[in-house]
């Protein structure tokens, strides 16, 4: 896989190249702002980019800015973008474009190289990966209804399994279901959660995103203190 690197930290920019290196990936590029990203993308071909979420000239948004004119320009393109922190604003930027070929992780998950080139691996194929620390960010403690209410047992079953970002191969093969059952129950799940259904929009993303969402806020329900009348 040929993978272009965008990060103005020149020590992190190199070691994260070397690391990839070693473990079989081609490093075509190593860029240190968003202009630079960009043309040098369009020179390489790269079959993925990993962008910081800050670099120069303001350190705001440059890389989610980035990513989306790098989308726009090369809609094959795998595009991980890394941040120090879950900013849920920049997060959900990407998400509600369509999170296919796209991914948002933090940083630290960088240091697991094996880890890192499975996520590249899975975005070339057009797979979408979120950080997990982003789901808490995007609970809302004052929702009462239940998006899942409506949803059968079986689909109950699939919906966790496809939260957790498994494919309908793995959704299969951990419930020994054929694949034509694994696609009805997807499609019966999207139509369910009331998923929207534009081009732009990914609905799996969405899917996962509203069970993670509902069942976070249920635990911290049932695990919230509760005043007694004396």
């Amino acid at each position: 896989m040929r993978v272009i690197l965008a990060d103005d930290a020149v020590l992190i920019r190199h070691g994260l190249a070397r690391l990839l290196t070693e473990h079989g990936l081609e490093v075509v590029a190593e860029v240190g702002n968003a202009d630079d990203l960009l043309h040098a993308t369009a020179t390489h071909a790269p079959d993925a980019a990993i962008v910081d979420i800050r670099m120069p000239p303001t350190f705001t948004d440059e890389g989610i800015r980035a990513a989306h004119e790098l989308r726009a320009r090369h809609p094959r393109l795998a595009v991980l973008v890394l941040s120090q922190y879950v900013d849920v604003s920049y997060a959900l930027k990407l998400i509600r474009e369509g999170g296919q070929r796209l991914g948002y992780l933090l940083k630290d998950r960088v240091v697991d190289i094996p880890e890192l080139t499975d996520t590249l691996t899975r975005l070339a194929r057009g797979e979408c990966v979120i950080e997990p620390t982003l789901v808490k960010q995007l609970v809302d403690a004052q929702h009462v209804d239940d998006p899942l209410a409506d949803l059968t047992p079986r689909e109950r079953e699939v919906l966790p399994l496809h939260a957790r970002v498994y494919t309908d191969r793995g959704i299969r093969e951990r419930l020994f279901l054929s694949q034509k059952t694994v696609e009805s129950h997807v499609r019966s799940i999207f139509r369910k959660l009331d998923l929207p259904s534009s081009p732009t929009d990914n609905r799996r993303v969405h899917a996962a995103l509203t069970y993670l969402r509902q069942t976070t806020a249920t635990t911290a329900h049932h695990h919230a203190p509760t005043s007694r009348a004396e």
